[in-house]
């Protein structure tokens, strides 16, 4: 909250099955009474069908992202489709995904050499055939927290030929987790193995932001990483329980998340959101 940023509670597939999604339901409804002044929306992160389905019928989500890019062009035509029409009926919006990232998330796994980038005609056909409300485009991020070592960047040619067809269409990144150097010397230091971990840098989102980019996907950090590392080896002098370094981990993911909200000019935007609902 001192950034003053709306955001978006993303519940992934896998975090669905952690526990009993009532709980998780329960959780968020607690954290809406207890903070009113919180702007904020749940969506549904890389599902499948089904995942989809059952999100939509709890009417609980705000909007659900199928991701059926491993399947053939017109299949994945197919299965958006029935998703955005259920989904419509409930006022959800949907995320889908035309193109693949490389690299590993949950039950999402890339090799580089299948990872291709979106074809920016494709994109116009499915949006148009699908009635999809966001699309996740391939622009040369990747999946997962041992990112590329090289000096990778985005292929903003391709956001900008899609923007072009598909004038002020909103496009989401995946695979956005940067990986700072000092955080990775931190976590070296501490016995990890991220040696030549990169990732595309932070510099590089906001610009994207700046041409219809209008959700960024950052999921592995670095910070919360490295303050495990920290505390796994401190070594205290006094009986302890967990919830020292679990103060930790929140404090320095709240600060990571504030950082993210000023470099994607999110940060002060709570209130010009507030008029729109």
């Amino acid at each position: 909250m001192e950034s003053k940023a709306p955001f978006i509670v993303q519940i992934s597939k896998g975090a669905r099955s952690y526990t009993d999604k009532r709980m998780l339901e329960a959780i968020l409804r607690a954290a809406n009474e207890i903070f009113p002044d919180a702007i904020f929306a749940v969506h549904l992160d890389h599902g499948d069908e089904a995942t989809c389905m059952d999100c939509i019928k709890s009417g609980f989500y705000t909007s659900v992202m199928i991701d059926a890019s491993h399947e053939s062009f017109s299949k994945n035509i197919e299965i958006t489709k029935r998703v955005a029409d259920a989904a419509h009926t409930r006022g959800i919006a949907v995320e889908a995904e035309l193109g693949q990232l490389g690299g590993v998330e949950e039950h999402v796994s890339v090799s580089e050499d299948q990872a291709h980038l979106t074809d920016p005609a494709q994109a116009e056909e499915f949006v148009k055939k699908t009635g999809c409300d966001s699309l996740a485009c391939a622009i040369g991020t990747s999946h997962g927290a041992f990112k590329f070592s090289g000096s990778q960047g985005l292929h903003f040619e391709v956001i900008q030929e899609i923007q072009k067809r598909l004038p002020g269409f909103p496009l989401v990144m995946h695979g956005s987790s940067s990986v700072p150097q000092d955080e990775v010397q931190r976590i070296n230091a501490a016995g990890g193995a991220l040696k030549g971990a990169k990732g595309v840098d932070e510099t590089q989102f906001a610009r994207a932001a700046t041409l219809g980019v209008t959700k960024i996907n950052i999921d592995t950090t670095a910070a919360w990483y490295g303050a495990a590392c920290t505390a796994r080896n401190s070594r205290p002098t006094r009986r302890t329980s967990t919830c020292g370094p679990g103060k930790v981990f929140m404090a320095e993911f709240a600060k990571y998340i504030a950082h993210k909200n000023t470099v994607l000019g999110s940060s002060g935007k709570i209130d010009e959101v507030r008029k729109t609902l």
